[in-house]
């Protein structure tokens, strides 16, 4: 795909983002995951239609890199999507990567979202707020996580503090984006 170049590949990152001053840690091997609360598992999000899902089986059976965003009126949530939707799906299937964001909405706001950032990845809402509250958070989140397992989690402190995008993919193995919109020069 032109415009999207792979970087040379980098060591996996090996911290947890949290709230606390320095990162924490997280250990390597099979004691590196967090098992997902099943009450938080089986809580329902809603596609662009209205159609009810069950939390868990959006990555239940496969790795997934979930956003959650604040708000979809949020203009920094924009950019931050707007940036997700310019990750070639061939990446992601390369990596056999979902790519999930969930935003605190009516599943009627979704389509109009979409058409505003561009974005064609898989996108659900949580309009009553329960798996935000249930994960206590305020703002928005990044998850990457298989199975029943979350492996890194960060919480934004603030609106700017979203994770960088390649930084997060890095760590379920899909090729590094290049998000600029300079187009390439081939030398011949």
């Amino acid at each position: 795909m032109q415009g999207a170049m792979a970087a040379p590949a980098l060591a996996p990152v090996t911290r947890q983002v949290s709230s606390r001053a320095a990162p924490a840690l997280v250990p390597s091997g099979p004691e590196s995951v967090l098992p997902l609360a099943a009450a938080v598992a089986e809580l329902p999000v809603l596609d662009a239609s209205g159609r009810r899902v069950q939390f868990g089986t959006l990555f239940r059976e496969r790795r997934a890199v979930v956003i959650f965003v604040r708000h979809f009126l949020c203009y920094i949530c924009k950019e931050y999507v707007e940036d997700l939707a310019k990750i070639p799906k061939s990446f992601l299937q390369e990596a056999n990567v979902a790519l999930i964001v969930i935003g605190q909405s009516s599943y009627h706001h979704i389509e109009p979202f979409c058409k505003l950032t561009g974005y064609s990845h898989e996108i659900y809402v949580d309009p009553e707020r329960e798996i935000y509250k249930r994960l206590g958070m305020k703002r928005g989140e990044e998850i990457a996580s298989s199975g029943d397992n979350i492996h890194f989690i960060h919480r934004d402190r603030n609106r700017l503090d979203h994770k960088p995008i390649n930084s997060v993919l890095q760590l379920v193995g899909v090729q590094h984006v290049d998000f600029t919109s300079r187009s390439s020069v081939i030398h011949v």
